[in-house]
């Protein structure tokens, strides 16, 4: 029982679920007035991110205890499912936030490009774990997989969702440079996939994505317009201080405050939970982060490394994206914060990414303990082996000095 207890990472399992307990409290703080204002409970996004919460947990101890090495042989599938989601959206998807993004099942709705930060992630671990022999050749080993990227990142850029897009493209760069690919093919693809992502922004520019734009980097030449949320969160921001007005306490999220309890939580953590709030929620993000690298480092299976890269990668990037947002360091794109936000699918697909991470980490903790005693059971031997040849040259001295 004790050696079973030593695969489990405790550094991975406990910081998302914390992360996602504080979550549901923060929404509801966050939305209660506005949920009111609209006709519903206060608690109404609250009880909807906690049903999220439950699937999130099976899905959580799903992936902690199926073994990781068999999405290897399910990436076609994985593929053939994101495709058809995100046509499934072009098709029939709800346009929320002028974005077409979702489908509505019942009184859910789930954003299939959520699915692809993952899904993606398998699937190029996989083919360029497959292709280590020829990693070099770039139009055998390289190019391929790049095929089906673009693909995914075409559907998601036409909803259009350019936020997600360049979270997906960063991750895939990611995964790509950390299989061993030479430096100048990296180059090149970063070089080609900015410059079409940026002709796509340029091809669907409207003077909506120009306002985020000029509110994220001049948010006072237009304070009651594109730089209203901007200046909303810097408030909320500075309210907070060192330790926040109490939660529940905030004024921000009495409608000045939009999208309060998804894309600005981290604003509404500031308010009232101050700087102490704030560094709370990046550390358990940055330890989850920072431990998944070194669990990669640590696993000699080369598809669960990459695995482990790709998926620390976007709670990284994610996490980037979003606080560069709140603080007008990059324009707001709506990338909701990883376990905090509210949003069911994003919190979904957190879950279950950090229970694939946990499930690499018990692979490498077994072989490590596995190694350790192995090691203590031959230095057991040896002394054994070696009290016994003592006994007997004992035992021989003894009879001679008897006779």
């Amino acid at each position: 029982m004790k050696q079973k207890r030593k695969t489990f990472d405790f550094l991975l399992m406990f910081p998302p679920l914390i992360l996602a307990g504080f979550g549901v409290v923060m929404i509801y703080s966050a939305s209660m007035v506005t949920s009111y204002l609209d006709g519903n409970p206060a608690y109404y996004m609250m009880v909807k991110q906690l049903i999220w919460l439950g699937l999130g947990l099976v899905g959580f101890l799903f992936a902690c205890f199926f073994n990781y090495k068999f999405y290897q042989k399910l990436t076609k599938f994985i593929i053939l499912f994101l495709i058809l989601s995100l046509v499934g959206v072009m098709l029939f998807g709800k346009t929320i936030n002028n974005s077409q993004s979702w489908i509505i099942i019942g009184p859910f709705s789930v954003q299939p490009s959520e699915f692809v930060k993952i899904g993606l992630v398998m699937y190029l671990a996989a083919v360029y774990t497959n292709k280590q022999e020829y990693i070099d050749d770039f139009f055998k080993a390289v190019l391929p997989p790049l095929v089906v990227t673009v693909i995914l990142l075409g559907l998601i850029v036409q909803q259009p969702d350019i936020g997600t897009a360049g979270i997906v493209f960063s991750i895939a760069c990611v995964v790509i440079f950390s299989s061993g690919i030479k430096f100048r093919h990296l180059s090149f693809l970063i070089v080609i996939g900015l410059t079409v992502l940026i002709m796509l922004s340029f091809y669907m520019v409207t003077d909506e994505k120009i306002s985020r734009f000029t509110g994220a980097y001049s948010p006072f030449q237009d304070p009651d317009v594109s730089g209203y949320h901007l200046i909303q969160s810097y408030i909320a921001i500075a309210t907070g201080g060192l330790s926040g007005m109490g939660i529940g306490q905030g004024i921000q999220k009495l409608g000045y405050l939009t999208q309060a309890e998804s894309d600005f939580i981290m604003a509404v953590v500031a308010e009232e939970l101050g700087i102490i709030g704030v560094v709370f929620v990046i550390g358990c993000i940055a330890i989850i982060v920072l431990r998944g690298f070194f669990i990669a480092m640590k696993c000699e299976n080369k598809f669960g490394s990459l695995l482990a890269i790709g998926i620390s990668a976007m709670f990284g990037i994610q996490t980037t994206i979003n606080l560069g947002a709140i603080s007008g360091l990059l324009p707001i794109t709506g990338v909701p914060l990883p376990f905090v936000s509210y949003g069911g699918t994003s919190l979904l697909v957190s879950l279950f990414s950090v229970g694939v991470l946990n499930n690499i980490a018990r692979h490498v903790n077994y072989q490590r303990t596995y190694r350790e005693l192995e090691t203590t059971t031959s230095e057991a031997d040896d002394t054994n082996q070696n009290k016994k040849k003592f006994k007997v040259y004992n035992n021989k001295r003894i009879y001679k000095v008897n006779q």
